[in-house]
């Protein structure tokens, strides 16, 4: 598949630089996949749209403040990073950007959240491709030492977009993330952002409604985002990420669309997760163990989806997988007319922006 049938324009004014408040303000285009009608609401409306016996499957996964700032020990120039994995060995892979050339055995202090120089420091010690490995001195976990000094990893398409308006990063903390996000399952360096509309009022009037609600882990790593540069996806290398679906949740979704229910996916990593497991593979009545692996799974067109048959999803960039995936569902025409419909709306895009909601 070309590239560049994923190609569309977008206004830079459309790209949402916070979310909607309430959450749930959020607009929502939807799409019946039977019908070439196309109706506008809001996410609030969700209990209106959909019926009882289908099922919600949400990403529960946690982001962590991964973005951090730094200064070179030899010569204090500035350094910008993102933590992207932990290594068994405690070292981390991180991508790093700098005016300078960075080198192995570079010594390089963090900054604290105030970009005051923090007690942490890290050496670099092995270039992978576009990242770095590198050992954090102090020997502290991960997750400690991002606690103290991290921000919260927005996109940068967010921040240029902002034109340098100041936003406290402690309100993009609590925005970029959903409300639902498990502390055990932190993980992820972007959000699962079809699950920021989310608020607890909302949930409630779904369960009262009769919608199930499912939940898997799927940690978000930075190739999410990362616009495919080869001339067709089948050039494409696409990153790993790590999920975990229950057993349970894989036997309930099998059964629902046995009986001709609906299962929606919340979010692209909701469906890719799904999507990455064999059909046969919780056939034991008595499994309950999860399903723990990577994945590198790429979804476009033709696609056969076997776990899921509809979408709640943000509108995505331009180039990318997961427009990749959207265009799987719904087909390349029609999305293009979905997205130029979203765009003479004045839809919201990208992370903080609004969302689609495809059915059966």
């Amino acid at each position: 598949m070309k590239t560049d049938l994923l190609h569309y324009n977008l206004p830079e004014e459309l790209i949402a630089t916070r979310p909607a408040e309430p959450r749930d303000s959020a607009r929502l285009l939807v799409v019946r996949l039977r019908s070439d009608a196309i109706e506008h609401r809001h996410v609030r409306d969700l209990p209106d749209l959909l019926r009882p016996g289908d099922c919600l499957i949400f990403n529960n996964t946690a982001v962590l403040p991964a973005r951090f700032l730094a200064v070179r020990a030899d010569t204090g120039a500035q350094i910008e990073g993102l933590f992207v994995e932990i290594h068994d060995d405690g070292q981390w892979r991180v991508m790093l950007r700098s005016n300078g050339r960075l080198r192995a055995g570079l010594v390089v202090t963090l900054l604290d959240r105030n970009e005051q120089r923090s007690s942490h420091r890290i050496s670099l010690i092995e270039r992978i491709e576009s990242d770095w490995i590198v050992r954090v001195e102090s020997g502290l976990p991960a997750e400690q030492v991002l606690g103290e000094i991290g921000l919260t990893p927005l996109p940068p398409y967010i921040r240029r977009a902002r034109h340098g308006e100041s936003v406290p990063d402690d309100l993009d903390r609590r925005w970029y993330q959903t409300i639902y996000a498990e502390d055990s399952a932190r993980g992820s360096i972007a959000a699962p952002t079809a699950g920021l509309h989310f608020t607890p009022e909302l949930l409630h009037r779904l369960v009262q409604c009769g919608i199930e609600r499912l939940e898997l882990t799927l940690h978000v790593g930075p190739g999410t985002f990362k616009p495919v540069t080869a001339a067709s996806l089948e050039e494409h290398a696409m990153h790993e990420e790590r999920f975990e679906v229950p057993a349970h949740v894989l036997r309930r979704v099998r059964d629902l669309r046995g009986r001709g229910g609906r299962a929606i996916a919340v979010g692209t990593t909701s469906a890719r997760a799904l999507e990455s497991i064999g059909a046969g593979e919780v056939d034991v009545p008595d499994h309950d163990d999860s399903i723990i692996r990577g994945t590198r799974l790429m979804i476009f067109p033709p696609f056969q989806f076997r776990w899921i048959n509809g979408l709640l999803t943000n509108f995505h960039l331009p180039r990318s997988t997961l427009l990749a995936l959207v265009a799987a569902m719904v087909g390349m025409d029609r999305l293009h007319a979905i997205y130029r419909e979203a765009i003479e709306r004045k839809y919201r895009f990208y992370s903080y922006g609004d969302a689609m909601l495809i059915l059966p």
